[in-house]
């Protein structure tokens, strides 16, 4: 992992991650403003680019196994990510969160998500290492994982049941009403949490609650920390720009639930019987690929045959 080749490509990750972050941030996003389809388009499509770049960096310096590995890791992590951004619609329809702001919270939502993803990844690499029956588990609870996404029928998000809200609010006094984009104030000499702080909280608890899925799924494409934690990153990246992008039409793909729940359960058996059966990285690409275009083709299909509300 930490030879010269692996040096070059992580100090290579880095630059990019930070240098982009930064333009983000400081260049395009300085005021706050409502980001338009056009500008989130523009941005998915620039993290895309950037990522599949960084796969062909990965396959000229380390061969076409650990770029399959990294693209195949990469599609799990960003198409599990969608189910993600219902919640984070929920929690900003329920906080009452003004578009102009939402960015904000988002951007640092996603600077808190890779430090705990990295935390997670760099503790679940070392003990798989020493504990390989640990993939057994892992696959098992991906397997649990995508049943009960497929039963599920979309059940109603409740951001003020959060363990991590209830105890921002014990630890913060927080203001009655928000304050810009700003997550503290001071008000009568006293340094106060605002409703956009607690938004960020949930934001990040439920980041995390997700990454229990998506993090084990990676683990079930490859070992390699480098894979794991690069392909889990260059996703959740372009998760604030695919949020505005889809914030609109995301009720729209029917089956992508359906979807991404067969894709747990193939990766989960995939762990459990790959002391039997090897399926190659490839094979696993194409049919993770093939899954959720499926889903999303037939999701389209059946809004387009599906008959008009009648006007009232």
């Amino acid at each position: 992992m930490w030879d010269p080749v692996h040096a070059e490509l992580w100090i290579g990750f880095w630059v990019t991650v930070v240098a982009l972050l930064a333009l983000d941030l400081a260049v395009f996003n300085r005021h706050a403003h409502a980001v338009s389809i056009r500008a989130a388009a523009a941005w998915s499509a620039v993290w895309v680019a950037v990522s599949l770049a960084f796969c062909g960096g990965i396959w000229r310096l380390l061969g076409p196994e650990p770029a399959l590995q990294f693209l195949t890791g990469y599609l799990v992590e960003k198409s599990l990510s969608v189910d993600n951004l219902f919640v984070f619609l929920v929690i900003f329809s329920y906080f009452g969160v003004a578009p102009r702001y939402q960015h904000r919270v988002l951007f640092w939502g996603v600077i808190g998500a890779i430090v705990l993803r990295t935390v997670m990844i760099v503790l679940g690499a070392a003990l798989v290492s020493r504990f390989n029956w640990l993939l057994y588990i892992f696959g098992a609870f991906l397997v649990y994982t995508g049943v009960k996404l497929a039963a599920s029928r979309g059940e109603t998000v409740h951001p003020e049941r959060n363990v991590a809200v209830r105890v921002a609010r014990r630890l913060f006094p927080i203001t009655r009403e928000f304050h810009g984009e700003s997550f503290f104030v001071h008000l009568d000499g006293r340094r106060l949490a605002t409703p956009m702080f607690v938004v960020l909280v949930t934001i990040e608890a439920s980041d995390v609650m997700f990454a229990l899925d998506s993090i084990p799924a990676i683990f079930g494409i490859t070992s390699d920390p480098f894979i794991l934690l690069t392909s889990n990153i260059f996703a959740i990246l372009g998760l604030r720009a695919l949020y505005f992008l889809l914030a609109g039409v995301m009720d729209r793909f029917h089956y992508l639930r359906a979807g991404l729940a067969l894709v747990l359960v193939f990766i989960g058996v995939k762990m459990l019987v790959a002391d039997i059966v090897h399926i190659a990285t490839p094979v696993s690409l194409a049919i993770v690929a093939g899954i959720l275009t499926l889903s999303v083709l037939l999701s389209l299909v059946r809004r387009r045959s599906a008959p008009p509300t009648d006007a009232t």
